[in-house]
């Protein structure tokens, strides 16, 4: 009980001195625990650039963040400037140059990072959440992974991109996007209409795309069609031609409207006419879809497993602290049983979310950080059912982490009652927009668990799916393993994808339960790799 009190003396500053001076990697024992596990030899030195790196995040890129996600700055497009030339500017705050030039002057695609020293970085810049500039990492690294895919492109001018984008040309790092979305179908790349008019050894681009985000690069992957084909062939494209930045004069395209969106607002994404834009070839021009979802989507994919559980680890850590420092009805928030089982499960959610993402990044880096588009490629079997695995695995994560991130931001949301959703009492309302959209991004459910099932079924030939899951669920109790291996084979064999009717929809319905419950327990046999103590769920 309390008496009346006019000056109320409450504030949450013990609350904020924990939170606000957390270091996303020093102070977080079971990311470190992780990371040693995985960087073997190169632990020593990588846990000290670790240590280096993380304040840079943890707290000026955080304020950084946290300052553009305010609505009054986010991005607007100026179409003309004063003298009446058309620029189509994006006007962005000055905060978010500074932190873009920051994050990727620490040379994330350098040929001198290495995958571990990169993965763990972005997991820690991810824990910001700011969009407007981590989508343009994800960007990137897709454009980057499709030019080095073609190294005999005889195309000059991508070898002066791919060295921008990669190690910088005096101090100024190139930024990539992804223009591959029409207004006739997001998902369904082969619907593109863009056309590509060659042009001598480049091509010039005719059309409309719908949806461009990170509007702002200087580079783009564009999907179009060759004159006279219905193949899809993928092109990189400068915003800019050489000398003409300075000058804001785009390269033959103009922007007609910067979308409003419900999160990652304070990444410009916008819709675009193009009109005789110079673009590059990248690969054959008929091998467009395969390039673009084998490489670059799926990049992009593992980009969402990344920030997927990154969002998870904050919102859970936050929540946390908060349940631990405030009082309600006579007790801390913690020592309430219904409110510590929601504390306990946001955290199992988030730390098997990051073993998942660090035991499949592993076998990224062993199959030589290689994507191959398609399933068909000239390696030994073995290889080629481990890279089977790897996209599928690929798949579900995206799935099941950007679906689960919303779920465990919503929980982490409630432990703070009406603060929840002030804006300006926390992050996590922003975290919680972005994820939404997260989940819609690079594939929205149903589409990937579709790929899913063609896969499985395309590769029966010579992957038994028996095979598949014994191989993908390694170390995993045999009675869980044999009941995954006699539901996926009896799945093989239901209406999954046939027409509309009771049947199918139920199928539909344990196809989506498997994969999601699959993966999860691929997840918890990381965490439990992790930390040996920790018993598998039943």
């Amino acid at each position: 009980m309390s008496f009346p009190d006019r000056n109320n003396p409450y504030n949450f500053d013990a609350f904020l001195a924990q939170r606000d001076n957390f270091d996303y990697y020093r102070d977080d024992p079971f990311l470190q625990r992780i990371v040693k596990k995985y960087a073997g030899d190169e632990w020593d030195q990588l846990n000290n650039k670790l240590l280096a790196f993380s304040p840079k995040v943890s707290f000026r890129w955080r304020d950084l963040a946290d300052g553009i996600a305010r609505p009054e700055v986010h991005p607007r497009l100026l179409h003309y400037d004063a003298h009446n030339h058309r620029i189509d500017r994006i006007v962005r705050p000055m905060e978010t140059s500074v932190l873009e030039r920051e994050i990727f002057s620490a040379g994330l695609f350098s040929g001198k990072t290495t995958p571990w020293e990169h993965f763990v970085k972005r997991l820690l810049i991810h824990q910001n959440g700011e969009f407007g500039v981590t989508c343009p990492l994800a960007c990137t690294e897709g454009l980057v992974a499709l030019i080095e895919h073609y190294p005999d492109h005889g195309v000059p001018e991508l070898d002066g991109i791919l060295r921008h984008c990669k190690e910088g040309i005096d101090g100024d790092f190139g930024i990539g996007a992804q223009f591959m979305s029409e207004i006739q179908g997001g998902s369904d790349i082969p619907s593109n209409l863009l056309e590509a008019v060659p042009d001598g050894k480049n091509y010039r681009l005719y059309g409309n795309k719908f949806f461009c985000s990170a509007m702002h690069a200087d580079y783009a992957v564009v999907t179009a069609k060759v004159t006279g084909s219905e193949k899809v062939g993928t092109f990189v494209v400068p915003a800019w031609l050489p000398g003409d930045k300075e000058k804001e004069r785009r390269n033959g395209c103009t922007i007609n409207r910067i979308k409003w969106k419900m999160g990652t607002c304070e990444l410009p994404t916008a819709e675009v006419d193009y009109n005789g834009a110079v673009a590059y070839a990248v690969g054959p021009t008929d091998k467009g879809v395969a390039n673009a979802v084998g490489i670059v989507l799926t990049l992009s994919r593992i980009a969402v497993g990344i920030s997927s559980g990154a969002a998870m680890l904050r919102a859970a850590r936050e929540a946390r602290m908060y349940s631990e420092f405030r009082d309600v009805f006579g007790s801390k928030i913690s020592q309430f049983p219904l409110a510590a089982r929601q504390i306990k499960a946001v955290m199992d959610t988030s730390q098997r979310t990051i073993a998942g993402a660090f035991k499949l990044y592993d076998t990224y880096i062993k199959l030589g950080r290689k994507l191959v588009p398609g399933l068909k490629s000239a390696v030994p079997l073995e290889v080629l059912k481990q890279r089977f695995i790897l996209r599928e695995l690929i798949l579900m994560q995206k799935i099941t982490t950007a679906y689960e991130a919303v779920d465990v931001i919503r929980t982490a949301l409630s432990v703070f009652g009406g603060h929840g959703v002030m804006e300006e009492f926390s992050s996590l309302p922003r975290l919680f927009r972005d994820a939404i959209v997260n989940e819609l991004w690079e594939g929205p459910r149903n589409v990937l668990l579709t790929q899913i099932y063609r896969d499985m079924q395309r590769a029966a030939q010579w992957f038994d799916p028996a095979e598949f899951v014994r191989n993908t669920l390694d170390g995993v109790p045999q009675e869980k393993v044999n009941q995954f291996s006699a539901t996926l084979i009896r799945l093989m064999t239901r209406p999954v994808l046939a027409g509309v009717n009771a049947d199918s929809l139920a199928a539909a319905g344990e196809w989506e339960e498997f994969c999601d419950d699959f993966f999860r327990t691929y997840q918890a046999q990381a965490l439990a790799e992790v930390d040996e103590d920790r018993d598998l769920p039943a």
